[in-house]
């Protein structure tokens, strides 16, 4: 079992304890999305560490997505909770990359690769990959590539 699981496991018993609903709920709802990735597919198996990562933080990524509904939709108060347990699962994951810091890896990453113009964008997309990993959303990094490449 990789150590967020572990750490998720232990806090969700300890927000059970304190009876702290929405930590609780957030919590299970993580640790039963980690547990539907360990068995799809063929065969069951562990997720490594920075899968369990990804899985948290797709999870994160669809509270902030389900809270733009909401707020769209007049459910103002859905969008607070949705956006409450988003902020939740974010303390689980890496610090994010400031702009800044993703424009310098991703004008490293372009000079490495020796990619000129849009259509070189998948080469420069493998090599800013593992540098960004867990740090930036795809689409963050896609838009920041595609600006140094039109540039």
């Amino acid at each position: 079992m990789g150590e967020l699981k572990d750490r998720l496991k232990q806090d969700l018993t300890t927000s059970m304890k304190a009876r702290d609903e929405l930590r609780t709920s957030t919590l299970r709802m993580a640790l039963t999305a980690i547990g539907n990735e360990e068995v799809a597919g063929k065969a069951a198996r562990t997720l490594s560490g920075e899968e369990e990562l990804k899985v948290v933080a797709r999870e994160a990524k669809k509270r902030r997505e389900a809270a733009e509904a909401f707020r769209s939709g007049g459910a103002d108060e859905r969008a607070e909770r949705e956006l409450a347990e988003e902020a939740l699962l974010e303390t689980y994951l890496p610090a994010q990359l400031s702009d800044a810091e993703l424009q310098e890896i991703v004008a490293r990453s372009v000079q490495e690769s020796g990619a000129t113009g849009p259509q070189a964008m998948g080469a420069v997309m493998k090599v800013v990959g593992p540098s960004v990993a867990g740090r930036a959303e795809g689409g963050r990094v896609a838009a920041a590539v595609r600006a140094a490449l039109a540039q």
